[in-house]
């Protein structure tokens, strides 16, 4: 059996703490010492090995799944990391991941989404397995047993009994709190957006019910695929019209974090019902979500139900009930050109991280961490120079062809149009200090001669 992980979500609706360039599947939240991804990848060894294991990403995470697979001490098959040149929803992208495998032969593939906590994961196994009975002959999805009126699901009615599992009937949207009462009365499941099914049979259940997506990966090569195919989920296009559909039941604490609201569910809280971290102080209130930087105190006095998120670069407050409506926050910030909708304060890169300390109108200063064994490219910047100093650890500098040795407590100089790059030779994190002095200092201003992660902008 194979498996597919979904791994190009943004996470709009966790803002600030999921941004664009670095989403909520790869964050550790508090209390987690591995993130969502990791997580999921781990859960899909389980029953597959790492070599039968497939991740569809775009082009912005692809060496955020690297490096948190090699963090977990896994070798991972890069041909295994599957881009998509652009975002057309989950059938489109799950019909790219079944045609590369078919190039092998059809096998059965399970699909998960990368953002999914689960709370038994002996149970959520044993569940999984009961899938390759049915596997031969349906297209499966696996349905979570509500433990409460959820209204930020989708939900399944399961019809006549097949196997392990139950025909599916009708597949419902996410519906108001009196409705979704209803749905619990009458044994309907959440939809969990996981599937398993082999993959011919799926191939031919896409061809009669979405020819336009069958159609265009039949075309040509990857990027006329996604250019040609509708934006479309996989529920819409297949599951709800396939009259070879089941749903398998799930009795495991499940969930998607798909709001902060969802996130308050999974936490736990004090006597009063507040979830928080930092030994902030609470009088007199209670049910509410506080997330906030390390070492900052904290106060809520007389106030209830309230999500505070505050982040080095932006706050949020609002009513837990109003947690869906975050990513309008994301659009207006994007509709504004703000770059606090895509980038956290530390931007990750496949070589390491850096984080912006303090910026004015002339000059902007990074803390800048390289991996061990890690280089920057080969670069140079038509608009500033750039001052460096290692705290720690000991850089490789190359500037115009010419070698040096930087050590800590040491530093060096990068004049405006100077070719140059940065290594760490060592065997531990090398950490400087960057301060950018020029007219522009964004990070477009660049020209790479030479690069390790193929990055040519």
């Amino acid at each position: 059996m194979k498996a597919i992980i979904l791994a190009g979500g943004s996470g709009t609706r966790l803002w600030p703490i999921s941004r664009t360039y670095f989403p909520k599947q790869f964050l550790k939240l508090k209390t987690m010492n591995k993130s969502i991804f990791q997580q999921a990848v781990e859960r899909c060894l389980r029953f597959t090995g790492l070599d039968q294991l497939y991740i569809i990403t775009n082009a912005s995470y692809k060496f955020l799944v690297q490096g948190q697979i090699e963090e977990l001490g896994k070798g991972f098959v890069p041909g295994n990391i599957l881009i998509e040149p652009v975002g057309r929803n989950t059938l489109p992208a799950i019909y790219f991941g079944v045609k590369e495998i078919q190039k092998n032969g059809d096998d059965v593939v399970a699909v998960f989404p990368s953002d999914h906590l689960i709370g038994d994961e002996k149970e959520f196994t044993g569940n999984i397995n009961k899938g390759l009975e049915l596997a031969g002959e349906y297209l499966i999805t696996f349905g979570i047993k509500p433990c409460k009126p959820h209204t930020g699901y989708g939900y399944i009615r399961p019809e006549e009994a097949v196997g392990n599992g139950y025909l599916a009937g009708e597949f419902k949207e996410k519906p108001d709190h009196q409705t979704a009462l209803s749905y619990l009365d009458k044994g309907y499941l959440w939809n969990s957006g996981m599937f398993m099914f082999r993959t011919d049979i799926f191939a031919e259940e896409v061809r009669r019910h979405c020819p336009e997506v069958f159609e265009a990966f039949a075309a040509g090569g990857v990027d006329e695929s996604f250019e040609n195919t509708p934006n479309i989920s996989i529920d819409y296009g297949i599951m709800e019209k396939s009259r070879r559909v089941a749903v398998i039941p799930m009795d495991v604490k499940w969930s998607d974090l798909g709001s902060f609201d969802a996130f308050y569910d999974e936490l736990p809280r004090d006597e009063n019902g507040n979830v928080s971290f930092n030994g902030d102080i609470l009088i007199d209130s209670g049910n509410n979500l506080l997330y906030t930087d390390q070492g900052k105190a904290v106060a809520l006095i007389g106030v209830n139900d309230l999500i505070v998120v505050d982040e080095k670069d932006a706050l949020l407050i609002c009513r837990r009930d109003q947690s869906q409506k975050v990513k309008e926050v994301v659009g207006r910030l994007k509709a504004a050109n703000d770059s606090r909708a895509d980038f956290h304060l530390n931007v990750y890169r496949p070589w390491g991280s850096y984080t912006v300390l303090e910026e004015g109108l002339f000059y902007k200063i990074k803390r800048i961490t390289v991996l061990p064994g890690k280089r920057l490219s080969y670069q140079l910047h038509y608009h500033r120079s750039e001052h460096w100093v290692v705290v720690r650890g000991t850089a490789d500098v190359t500037i115009e062809g010419t070698k040096a040795i930087v050590r800590s407590g040491e530093s060096t100089f990068i004049k405006t149009g100077f070719r140059h790059r940065l290594e760490n030779p060592g065997k531990t994190p090398l950490e400087i200090i960057e301060v950018q002095l020029g007219e522009y200092l964004e990070e477009d201003d660049i020209v790479r001669f030479d690069d390790d992660f193929g990055r040519c902008v």
